[in-house]
């Protein structure tokens, strides 16, 4: 089969790969019908390997056809359309058993730890797939996984209808923290963002403010947006190096910031700041399968985010030109989307 194939920093192709072969109990093979690549993806490839674990077939966002189901995977046929989570859990651990299988202890990604879904084919465990209605397109099915990224990390913030919530970037994953903050209630919900495109699908979204921050202080943005005080949430969703201190900058006393986009160095933010105004510093990784993803598929069958989100469907052999590289560089104007069998 084609696979796309991480070998370390820089080194993505596509190449002839292994299929998965007969599945193991309690694992389904799918034929992969679409697959969604994000931030994370784009930094293995440009500065990595920070989580990837090479080599890998990358991809963590993908949903696809049931082709083979192996012993104990009730309620799973040939056939079926199924999305998956982004990673496996053992179910047995503390974090498990607390309801936090994102924090699993032996938790492995999938296209970072164990071979993704930019493949033509991929072996999962049934427990973390779900049936995709008949109404959700296969391109909105493998956004699923993302869009449960954004609900849990929005629920990790506190946010609470009423409150204000500002969104510090609204590129792939942060245009998905917007439509769910915007279900949530938030009011207002400020999104800043260097590209006016990305900025027009917030609107879409549910922004009621949009500002283009391309050469502004961040940190003197969102305090002026928000009359002086900051936020009740800040989201801070670009990964930018300048921007976790000015998200805390941004954030009200009594506030919450959540940190979202990854960084790939240390940073420094202003401690004493954050003591002294009892600003609440919350953190977010991945989602959780059994809460956050049937949320998802729900939210994308009810509104047209995917058609919103979507900036393009590239076929596998334009991954690194069309998705990654776009993706690193800050050049994609939303959710790029690949078609394993696309030519």
């Amino acid at each position: 089969m084609k696979a796309a194939v991480y070998r370390g920093p820089g080194s993505v192709a596509t190449e002839d790969y292994p299929e998965p072969g007969d599945p193991r109990p309690g694992e389904l093979v799918l034929r992969i019908n679409r697959a969604a690549i994000c931030g994370t993806d784009a930094s293995e490839w440009a500065h990595g390997p920070l989580l990837a674990q090479p080599p890998v077939v990358l991809g963590h966002e993908f949903a696809g056809t049931v082709v083979a189901a192996g012993e104990g995977t009730p309620g799973f046929s040939v056939g079926d359309r199924v999305v998956c989570g982004a990673g496996a859990s053992c179910g047995r651990c503390e974090w498990c058993a607390a309801g936090r299988s994102n924090l699993c202890a032996e938790y492995r990604t999938f296209g970072l730890h164990r071979d993704g879904g930019l493949a033509s084919y991929v072996a999962v465990p049934h427990d973390i797939c779900l049936h995709v209605p008949d109404w959700v397109s296969d391109t909105a099915a493998a956004m699923a996984q993302p869009l449960a990224v954004a609900l849990h990390a929005v629920r990790r913030s506190g946010l609470a209808p009423g409150r204000s919530c500002a969104v510090v970037g609204a590129g792939g994953i942060g245009a998905f923290v917007v439509a769910a903050a915007a279900a949530r209630g938030a009011d207002p919900l400020i999104v800043l963002d260097i590209d006016d495109g990305r900025l027009e699908k917030a609107r879409q979204l549910g922004a009621s403010l949009t500002r283009n921050v391309r050469g502004a202080d961040l940190a003197a943005v969102l305090t002026e947006e928000t009359g002086g005080i900051g936020a009740h949430v800040v989201i801070e969703a670009s990964g930018a190096p300048h921007a976790p201190a000015a998200a805390l900058s941004g954030t009200r006393r009594g506030g919450t910031m959540l940190l979202l986009g990854l960084q790939a160095a240390a940073r420094e933010i202003d401690l004493f700041s954050m003591t002294v105004r009892e600003v609440n510093v919350a953190t977010t990784q991945a989602h959780v399968c059994r809460t956050d993803l049937p949320e998802a598929l729900q939210v994308l069958a009810e509104r047209p985010l995917a058609d919103i989100v979507l900036d393009r469907v590239i076929p596998l052999a334009d991954l690194v030109e069309k998705g990654l590289r776009p993706l690193a560089e800050g050049a994609a104007q939303g959710k790029i989307v690949v078609d394993p069998a696309g030519a």
